[in-house]
């Protein structure tokens, strides 16, 4: 996972000490209800598209950006599906980090998915019903919310953005 270069001046200073970081993340529908999910260069794991925001941007062109530099595609947000604090993370070099994380649902507009940046080696969908083996678990309750925010935030004559919700 590239490290922002902000991070990078901060870590000059405070070396492998505990940073709070923001983070936005999707979970991208297709006309189908698919889910597109990304397989992490640094991990091996299945998750959806996610990424730090840079000093003063917004969480929604943040999340728009990721998502086009990660998978090459283009969506529209329909929503702030949850907010979530991670638990701390210690990366293999020793950096400890705790993320708050915006996680939007996006329905997908253009664009063929694939890994688009060195962060990912495969982008693919997959039915929320049939999730892949090694997807991450902060990726599941992702979905699992996003899923439920959806259920309850469309009308039932909605039918055109995720139509499995009303079968």
């Amino acid at each position: 996972m590239a490290v922002p270069d902000f991070v990078l001046k901060l870590r000059q200073h405070i070396g492998h000490d505990m940073l709070w970081l923001p983070s936005v993340s999707a979970v991208i529908f297709d006309d189908a209800a698919n889910v597109l999910l990304a397989k992490r260069t640094d991990n091996g794991r299945w998750a959806v598209i996610s990424g730090i925001l840079e000093p003063g941007e917004h969480p929604a062109p943040a999340i728009k950006r990721e998502i086009s530099e990660e998978a090459g595609i283009e969506v529209d947000l329909l929503h702030l599906a949850s907010v979530d604090v991670s638990p701390e993370i210690v990366h293999a070099n020793g950096d400890q980090c705790q993320y708050l994380d915006l996680c939007f649902t996006a329905r997908f507009v253009a664009g063929t998915p694939h890994p688009a940046d060195d962060e990912n080696t495969a982008v693919a969908w997959f039915s929320p019903h049939d999730l892949p083996e090694g997807l991450s678990e902060s990726s599941r309750l992702r979905i699992r919310r996003a899923v439920a925010a959806l259920a309850g935030a469309q009308p039932r004559e909605s039918k055109d953005v995720i139509p499995w919700f009303y079968s």
